[in-house]
């Protein structure tokens, strides 16, 4: 996928078998939903050789969300760009969802799941304490500015401070989101989390507004200027409620 996927199950007996079938899972979505693989389906949908009709139920399962996602968010959730789809803000968080959902199918209850920053985790870590989930400082990539405690759920950052501007309102075709950095939302998993992360941040400054709008959902924005902006309820996060 590109980026660094890390997978820590903490109840025994995890085996070598579970973690390769984690890994085997992520080689899946990424052969299948890569718009740098010529040997995609979604390059084949892109290249007009393949119907979405015609593609897979996975296939067709995204493009679905991908539309109701749309719809949710007032258009700025938009896989289409100049004629092409990229279902990449949606799949990411999809795909690490599904992948911790194997590890639940097989009895597993504590567990966290990292694909590029983007995190779904459940139970404790291995010192029997809530998951503790950095947000790195988008203009010094050694520093953490906040730390959440997490017990079940996801944590999402859409940001451009990795990939360079990369995220565009489709609402002004064209016009590249500047005004924020990085903005991180907490969510019940890591796909609704990821896709609103998404969204918010196509929004601009008002993103973390929508956010709050959002039942179940926190955030927490940082704009061009460093300024942070956070959600209500955000900040019951950052104690550790579950204690040790």
């Amino acid at each position: 996928m590109g980026m660094p996927i890390t997978v820590e199950v903490v109840d025994p007996p995890v085996t070598e078998a579970v973690l390769e079938a984690v890994y085997a899972y992520f080689h899946y979505v990424d052969d299948k939903f890569s718009t740098y693989k010529d040997t995609s389906e979604i390059t084949a949908i892109n290249q007009m050789k393949l119907t979405v009709k015609q593609s897979s139920q996975d296939m067709q399962t995204i493009f679905s969300l991908a539309e109701q996602t749309r719809r949710e968010t007032d258009g700025y959730f938009d896989i289409e760009r100049n004629g092409t789809c990229d279902p990449s803000g949606l799949v990411k968080g999809w795909a690490i969802d599904n992948a911790a959902q194997l590890l639940a199918e097989r009895g597993f209850s504590n567990y966290y799941v990292d694909a590029g920053g983007d995190i779904q985790v459940s139970g404790k870590n291995a010192l029997g304490q809530t998951w503790r989930v950095g947000i790195q400082n988008p203009f010094n990539p050694r520093e953490i500015v906040k730390v959440v405690y997490i017990a079940d759920g996801g944590v999402a950052t859409s940001g451009t401070y990795v990939r360079g501007q990369h995220i565009y309102n489709p609402r002004e075709r064209g016009v590249l989101v500047t005004d924020v950095v990085s903005l991180t939302v907490i969510g019940p998993n890591i796909y609704e989390a990821d896709r609103f992360a998404t969204a918010a941040f196509a929004m601009g400054r008002q993103g973390i507004a929508f956010i709050e709008r959002l039942d179940g959902f926190e955030g927490y924005m940082i704009d061009e200027h460093g300024q942070a902006t956070l959600t209500s309820g955000f900040e019951r996060y950052t104690l550790d409620h579950q204690g040790r």
